[in-house]
């Protein structure tokens, strides 16, 4: 008969004990029951919480009031009738659009529709299956070669989703033993994968080699592995990750290095291939490359390209890969077809560029702040508060501009701004328009002081929904 090293009693007493202790639970009901369960366990009683109840609602909801207080629309949710370019309808109207990364031109491209249909009729639109399973298609096998050997890589993994790359692929290669250090920037999709994997987290200052460096110096050798994570583009901020010194600093302290290009593949570089195309660096030198297949290729769905051993392992053992359908192979005909275009046609990333430089040089010309942005993919106008954002993006709406707004928490309130997207096939007359009428609406908001500060917050706390009391608890 066994016992435990720190209670006298024997193990087949103490079984019993419990059992009666469970009898006398069970001959209760209702709130007794958990009450007496509570006292047994040292466990506080839990009751069911009101989705209204949460924080998080509450917060929801004080942005809504905010804005109907201030006779302002909800700017999110558009629908639009059409497909959505430099130019698209919405409610039979047309307008500039600003608000799709469809940097290229590429998604109602003849060649990207025909190998859509093409695919469609041959496989059906979903691949019904995970492809460990039965839904491996041989245009899954043709597109992560193509993603290969424009990074000039081994090989490379596609996931169904891009936001479920990052999350999958770190949960798969890191765990509590481990670090992940990434910019203060970072797409969330990292942070989400940082937080499955259970390894330990540490930020440095923005695109600050030298911040990074200064922890790497301090870090425990405790840690089985380090991630570093940084974005080519950074997505808000339109800005490009100082790949050559992250290189540098790889070589001295022996991290894995990876670098989010959803942003910087068809953009950066005299052919679009990317970030280390733009710094004339060996590709193989960055560990994992991590894209999304929605922006450059106008489909759906992520990748991971790098070592074979890398995909491997991605392949085997990320959940997100394993235990998920495969990417339609509509999407996969359509991201093929769109790096088909990258590679034949760099004249369009080339387009994208100047493009990207005339709305730089055209908002700074006209005092607006563009913040950090180099005029690639991303131009942002900082605008000061959350509710300032939003109402500009109602006012160049009205004046035929679709542009969105990104407010608090996607930044820290105080950094709201309007964030443009600009593709290759926007006009100079376009732009020089977009921001003209941005330069003067903006001016009318801050001549009027619009903003958080003219809103009565404790009225809109008291508007907030309470708990009922009334009724069934």
């Amino acid at each position: 008969m066994t016992q435990d090293a720190n209670d006298d009693t024997p193990a087949g007493d103490r079984k019993s004990s419990l059992l009666e202790q469970m009898r006398r639970v069970g001959e209760s009901s209702g709130r007794n029951r958990a009450e007496r369960l509570n006292k047994q366990t040292q466990q506080p009683v839990r009751q069911a919480t009101r989705f209204e109840d949460l924080p998080e609602y509450k917060r929801v909801m004080t942005q809504k009031i905010a804005g109907e207080m201030a006779g302002i629309a909800n700017p999110f949710y558009r629908s639009h009738d059409v497909a959505a370019g430099a130019t698209t309808r919405m409610g039979g109207r047309e307008f500039i659009n600003f608000a799709s990364y469809d940097y290229l031109g590429t998604n109602t491209d003849p060649l990207v529709t025909a190998g859509a249909k093409e695919a469609i009729d041959r496989f059906g639109i979903s691949a019904s299956a995970s492809r460990l399973v039965a839904g491996e298609r041989p245009v899954h096998i043709e597109l992560e070669q193509r993603l290969a050997k424009l990074y000039g890589v081994d090989a490379a993994v596609c996931f169904v989703s891009g936001y479920l790359t990052n999350v999958a692929t770190i949960g798969c290669l890191m765990g509590p033993q481990d670090l992940v250090i990434h910019d203060e920037f970072i797409h969330n999709s990292v942070l989400a994968g940082v937080k499955l994997s259970g390894a330990a987290r540490r930020l440095f200052k923005h695109n600050d080699a030298e911040n990074l460096e200064s922890i790497l110096k301090t870090l425990s050798s405790d840690f089985r592995r380090i991630l570093v994570v940084v974005e080519g583009v950074y997505s808000m901020d339109g800005d490009v990750a100082d790949l050559p010194a992250l290189l540098e600093l790889k070589a001295r302290y022996g991290f894995w290095l990876m670098v989010d290009e959803a942003h910087a593949l068809g953009i950066l570089g005299a052919n679009g291939r990317g970030t280390f195309e733009h710094f004339g660096l060996d590709p193989r030198d960055v560990d994992i490359w991590m894209g999304t297949l929605s922006k450059t290729t106008s489909s759906c769905g992520g990748y991971i390209a790098g070592s074979s051993a890398l995909a491997d392992v991605l392949k085997a053992e990320a959940g997100g890969f394993v235990y998920s359908v495969g990417l339609a192979p509509v999407l996969a005909a359509a991201a093929i077809a769109g790096l088909q275009i990258l590679e034949s046609e760099p004249e369009r990333a080339a387009r994208l560029r100047h493009n990207g430089n005339l709305f730089l040089e055209c908002a700074r010309q006209a005092g607006l702040d563009t913040g950090l942005s180099l005029g690639f993919s991303v131009v942002p106008v900082l605008v000061g508060d959350s509710l300032r954002a939003v109402q500009l993006s109602n006012d160049l709406l009205s004046e035929g501009i679709n542009v969105l707004p990104i407010i608090h928490p996607a930044v820290p309130e105080g950094m709201a701004r309007l964030r443009f997207f600009i593709t290759c096939d926007h006009t100079e007359e376009q732009i020089r328009h977009s921001v003209a009428v941005t330069t003067g609406k903006l001016k009318d908001l801050q001549d009027r002081n619009f903003g958080l500060g003219s809103i009565d917050m404790d009225k809109v706390m008291q508007l907030l929904p309470t708990r009922q009391t009334s009724g069934a608890s």
